[in-house]
């Protein structure tokens, strides 16, 4: 049996009429840049983060690069952000002249350690941190309550970076309330990439937030910085989304939280099924744990916990594990095999820290297939597999 990591086939399928309709239409309308449908689903997306605003970008690493521009964050100044995650959480901030400053990750949800951005915060004697970018990883929203109560202790904006987590939720506050991935900082950065649970037929992103003026500000940054058109009140970029993508993404977006729901069901069944196989003993085989499961369970099943854009699993002999798999017809990904601050270009700066735990995931971890049309046969010969792996 060939089970691959990603399979967007079946999607294509099911959309591929109304997706080829919609694309012709924008070509029919000659609107390639702009136009109706952005503004459609800029409108859709906020509504569906629950915020106010939404401004389309070219990719999910523009949206984060614009945000930090809206800022005029730049050179001499310093953004804490997670070593562990995709490289341009740090690039864009390189980009701008800044510097990132890594606090290390919570070894069970892999999201940014709260403590470790306070820690930061208290050793900053000269003021030069602008910014905090969390990331929700995998599809689960990092520690936003703690991070918020310390970024408004030492007024530092947050930029959400929640390319992988669209949907995701979580309960903020005594009364439990919930809030979406995105609208809990100054602003939500997202992207659609085709792999994303929301993903396009090419590169595309979005920023959302609450705060308009921010929002109006960078909406100019995406376009050069113009308005009216040549004249220009800042030096912005072309970051701006294209209609066709914006078209695809209106179609899908309809669908995510079916698509959402085929993947929690899925890593439900991966619990069953690893719990049987006896591979959760001894920590042989370390499960993704859904930091907000409990709650949900208590009441709230229809939330988004965790999307599982990955279902990451902490393994012994990963390697190995790995090359096995793929010997079997099985696909899987190392999300990711180094650390950021480990990174080359970063120069000498690569050598100077230790992120035990970022590190540690860097080793251990791997990303098993939970595309929403994963079958049951599948998991289970996923699963059947990895334990005659450890019985060899």
């Amino acid at each position: 049996m060939n089970v691959p990591l990603l399979d967007l086939r079946p999607q294509l399928d099911d959309l591929r009429e109304e997706i080829v309709e919609s694309v012709i239409n924008v070509i029919d309308s000659t609107r390639y840049i702009g136009g109706p449908e952005v503004e459609n689903l800029e409108n859709e997306v906020a509504a569906y983060c629950n915020v106010d605003h939404g401004v389309g970008v070219s990719s999910g690493t523009d949206a984060l690069l614009a945000a930090l521009m809206t800022l005029d964050i730049g050179n001499g100044d310093k953004v804490i952000t997670t070593p562990y995650s995709f490289f341009a959480t740090m690039g864009v901030i390189l980009r701008v002249g800044a510097e990132p400053l890594f606090a290390d990750i919570d070894p069970v949800s892999y999201n940014i350690d709260p403590n470790q951005i306070q820690a930061l915060l208290e050793s900053d004697n000269s003021g030069k941190i602008k910014a905090i970018i969390p990331v929700h990883l995998y599809g689960q929203c990092a520690d936003m309550e703690r991070i918020l109560k310390i970024a408004r202790e030492f007024e530092v904006p947050i930029i959400e970076d929640a390319a992988q987590a669209i949907g995701a939720e979580m309960p903020i506050g005594d009364d439990n309330q919930w809030y979406r991935a995105g609208s809990m900082g100054l602003a939500g950065c997202f992207s659609f990439f085709p792999s994303k649970n929301l993903g396009g037929i090419g590169d595309g992103g979005m920023v959302v937030s609450t705060n308009e003026q921010f929002s109006k500000r960078l909406a100019l940054m995406r376009n050069h910085g113009a308005y009216p058109k040549y004249f220009h009140e800042m030096v912005g970029g072309n970051f701006r989304l294209d209609p066709i993508q914006a078209a695809v993404l209106r179609i899908k977006l309809r669908k995510l939280d079916q698509w959402h729901q085929g993947r929690i069901n899925n890593a439900n069944l991966y619990h069953k099924l690893f719990e049987s196989a006896g591979l959760l003993d001894d920590d042989q085989v370390i499960l993704p744990e859904a930091v907000y499961r409990k709650v949900a369970e208590a009441g709230e099943q229809d939330r988004h916990y965790h999307i599982y854009n990955q279902f990451v699993i902490r393994v012994k002999q990963r390697d190995q594990l790995r090359e096995y798999l793929a010997s079997e017809g099985i696909g899987t990904e190392i999300y990711y095999p180094l650390a950021l601050h480990q990174q080359k270009c970063l120069g000498n700066k690569a050598n100077t820290l230790s992120l035990v735990h970022a590190e540690t995931a860097a080793a251990e971890t791997l990303a098993l297939p939970i595309f929403p049309e994963l079958t049951d046969d599948m998991q289970e010969f996923v699963v059947a597999h990895i334990k005659r792996f450890y019985n060899q």
